[in-house]
């Protein structure tokens, strides 16, 4: 069974938590699993204590009964009226089950709440799902950077950047 069979997490299982310099571990671990080369526990944590910077993470509870396991983190940097997403990722047992929708709209709703206007990132041109959330979300291509992704085994891979403008999203 793949994580494209799985349904939906329904909401009262998952918490988007902000995160503090206490979650570097959790956020590296993830971002670990998901990127190569990935952030290590002090790169992270020199993020989150950055006060311009924004970090959630999401949580999900499996059984009625336990601790929630972490299952994504977002983090994101405001300059004035603009914001970046730096990184965002869900572990994989998660994917395509809404955590990174939940992820993407939490720290866009707290830009957008100090005063950003728009929102960048950028994403690997090949990251199909991605894509398809982001430009769901109101995001547009902006611009491209040829061959910015190396990948370990195949060509590298373009970065698409994109831009979600707050006055133009309904």
């Amino acid at each position: 069974m793949t994580t494209d069979s799985y349904p939906p997490i329904e909401d009262r299982y998952v918490s988007l938590l902000w995160a503090e310099a206490d979650a570097a571990p959790e956020i590296a671990a993830l971002h670990g699993e998901l990127f190569d080369p990935s952030w290590d526990v002090d790169a992270v944590r020199r993020l989150l204590v950055d006060p311009c910077c924004s970090a959630l993470v999401a949580k999900v509870r499996l059984r009625e009964i336990g601790p929630p396991v972490p299952a994504g983190f977002a983090i994101g940097r405001i300059a004035a009226d603009e914001s970046e997403i730096l990184s965002i990722g869900v572990s994989a047992p998660f994917q395509r089950r809404g955590i990174g929708r939940r992820l993407v709209e939490g720290l866009t709703r707290a830009v957008e709440a100090s005063g950003a206007n728009r929102v960048f990132l950028e994403v690997a041109a090949d990251n199909r799902s991605a894509c398809g959330l982001y430009g769901g979300l109101g995001f547009a291509e902006v611009g491209r950077r040829p061959g910015y992704y190396k990948r370990r085994v195949g060509a590298a891979v373009d970065a698409l950047t994109l831009l979600r403008d707050s006055k133009r999203v309904p």
